[in-house]
């Protein structure tokens, strides 16, 4: 669409570069940027964007991951724009939600569905959800594939008998339609029976002021089964393990709040900057 529409775009091969990103802003001054959160964050915590000129900025788009309440606010307090989230895979198009324009605040919502497309909450069986209850992302639309190629089986646990795509992804969709996306399946921790999901705790840690990054993976437990462990790349080398378990003691509910923490100075990110939970989990 952008090429279609006569604008100029500009591929950043490597997001990593965060001094190259920079760069390329102040040469272009761009209308829209699209990025996972780990971008937006590591910009908006840079020293020099603060200086950048974001006249010519109208919207940032935000995909891959979900976006973290911290970044957004950090993110809009810079640049004077919401960060917009959007949604969809691979097998999607890519395309499966977007967010109207319109929007002053960050909504924390990935939207609703793009024109064609139905998305459905599904429980375990495939059955519809109601509003306001969690279950699973499912897709159905001319953009959806029809299977993985010479893969019969994989593709059969991946489609409902009515030809919905299973995601992966854990939401739940509101009255209006808008859908807010949990966290992935696969991440869930199960602490003693109870479902934790490792966004909840990321949101809550995020919002640490020593905190640059975070991630939450969930560890073995020979009396509760799983426990939540946290890696942290932190903003200030003053920051303490006491300090992280008095914070999430303070604002999360007693199984929720990690067992474990780590320090690191990296986080294992894929090629567009998403944070990759599984490399944490091989690491223990």
């Amino acid at each position: 669409y952008s090429l279609y529409s006569g604008q100029t775009v500009v591929l950043i091969l490597n997001p990593r570069d965060i001094n190259y990103i920079l760069d390329t802003w102040r040469r272009y001054s761009p209308n829209v940027f699209p990025g996972v959160n780990t971008i937006f964050n590591t910009l908006a915590n840079q020293p020099d964007f603060k200086e950048i000129d974001f006249s010519d900025f109208k919207l940032a788009v935000s995909g891959g991951m979900p976006t973290l309440q911290a970044t957004a606010d950090l993110w809009q307090q810079l640049t004077g724009n919401i960060i917009c989230e959007v949604y969809g895979l691979s097998e999607t198009g890519p395309l499966a939600t977007f967010n109207p324009n319109g929007q002053t605040t960050f909504s924390g919502k990935v939207g609703i569905p793009v024109p064609l497309t139905d998305v459905v909450i599904i429980d375990q069986h495939g059955n519809p959800l109601p509003y306001g209850q969690p279950g699973e992302v499912a897709i159905r639309g001319p953009q959806v594939m029809q299977g993985y190629w010479q893969k019969p089986e994989e593709t059969a646990q991946v489609m409902t008998r009515d030809q919905l795509f299973r995601s992966g992804d854990i939401g739940i969709m509101d009255e209006r339609g808008f859908i807010e996306l949990i966290d992935r399946k696969k991440d869930m921790i199960v602490v003693s029976g109870f479902n934790v999901y490792p966004r909840e705790i990321e949101e809550v840690v995020a919002q640490y002021h020593k905190v640059l990054e975070v991630a939450t993976i969930g560890v073995k437990d020979e009396k509760s089964g799983e426990v939540p462990k946290i890696f942290i790349v932190s903003k200030d080398p003053s920051l303490t393990e006491e300090e992280i378990l008095s914070y999430t003691k303070a604002h999360l509910t007693a199984y929720k709040c990690p067992k474990y923490i780590e320090f690191v100075q990296e986080l294992p990110k894929s090629n567009i900057g998403k944070i990759l939970r599984r490399h944490l989990k091989e690491q223990q």
